[in-house]
């Protein structure tokens, strides 16, 4: 039988900024054969091919780099297993893997995922526990198989979503809480000390991976829902609405980076997705109807081209008119789409 103080050999896939603490973390405590990523992707005006940050991280370190277009071809997980790791290791790596390729290691393969499953199972766990008012979250080690997200929990650790975070504030909270949980969770495995525990499968819950049109505000829905969506959707891909019918022409896309639900007395009578500007000169507000007579203030917004501004900053420097609607959801994102 292994013991705890073991330097595991082991393979890591991974290619998102959450993944880095736990690469980082990996590599200090045991051996990394191997850093399997996606492949560069063109970005940016230029086009130029982009390294994942998983790849940037892997050259510092001087761990082999690998980088199939599909990991569950025969060609690009052979080799893989041809290394004969203790463990796999995946953090948001973003393909599934072969069922070979998952049984190769004696240990089996590692999945760190953001979110305290059963709950939250998918690509985007932490956006969609901001998305829909979790008050809690954290992080889970689980030994992978066949399903997305199916297999037995080994280790979970738990951690409270401030009131005002964003889901790009919280996965910088969880990525190095996911890093010590799975040393932990390596530790326990090599010795022997964990026995992995078998999901619930009907308390499930998931968490697809988030298109744009997912970020467009339904104005028929409460304002705190919508102020959830934007602390979501930030940093990427932007909640969003436009100024105005989405149907016409005229209509100005608009980002909103920063929102809040009012407080005080609802927009009776008004339409959701009815606007006034309220408060004075120097301090101008835009006030926003809402589903249920709820009131949504944007904070933060950004207009097409522009840089983000402070609402007040925004009313004072374009010419927003005193009352108007904003484009529906379904208006919005037909007009970014064309746009």
């Amino acid at each position: 039988m292994s013991t705890e103080g073991e330097r595991l050999r082991t393979v890591f896939l991974g290619t998102s900024a959450f993944a880095v603490p736990v690469l980082r973390a990996l590599h200090d405590r045991h051996q990394v054969l191997a850093a399997v990523t996606q492949p560069d992707r063109p970005a940016g005006r230029s086009h130029r091919p982009r390294f994942s940050r998983i790849k940037r991280l892997a050259l510092e370190l001087g761990i082999p780099v690998r980088q199939p277009e599909r990991i569950r071809r025969r060609s690009a997980w052979e080799p893989v297993a041809e290394l004969a790791p203790d463990v796999l290791v995946v953090a948001d790596y973003g393909q599934i893997l072969s069922a070979r390729l998952l049984a190769a290691p004696r240990l089996g393969a590692v999945n760190v995922h953001a979110s305290l499953l059963p709950e939250l199972r998918g690509a985007a766990p932490a956006i969609w526990a901001v998305a829909r008012g979790h008050r809690r979250t954290g992080v889970t080690t689980m030994l992978m198989d066949a399903g997305l997200d199916t297999g037995p929990i080994l280790l979970q650790r738990e951690t409270e979503i401030g009131a005002a975070e964003t889901s790009g504030e919280l996965l910088a909270r969880l990525a190095p809480l996911g890093a010590e949980l799975l040393i932990e969770t390596l530790s326990g495995l090599a010795a022997g000390r964990i026995t992995p525990r078998p999901q619930d499968n009907e308390a499930a819950t998931f968490a697809p991976r988030v298109r744009k049109a997912d970020a467009a505000l339904d104005w028929e829905q409460e304002a705190p829902v919508l102020a959830n969506r934007v602390r979501a959707f930030a940093p990427a891909p932007v909640a969003f609405t436009a100024l105005g019918d989405g149907t016409s022409g005229g209509a100005t896309p608009l980002r909103i980076h920063r929102a809040a639900a009012a407080d005080g007395p609802p927009e009776t009578g008004l339409p959701p997705g009815s606007f006034r500007i309220a408060g004075d000169r120097r301090a101008p507000e835009l006030v926003v109807a809402c589903g249920g007579g709820t009131t949504f203030l944007p904070l933060e917004v950004q207009a097409a081209g522009r840089r983000r501004l402070p609402i007040a900053e925004f009313l004072r420097g374009n010419a927003v008119p005193p009352e108007g609607r904003f484009a529906s959801a379904v208006e919005a994102a037909r007009l970014t789409e064309s746009g």
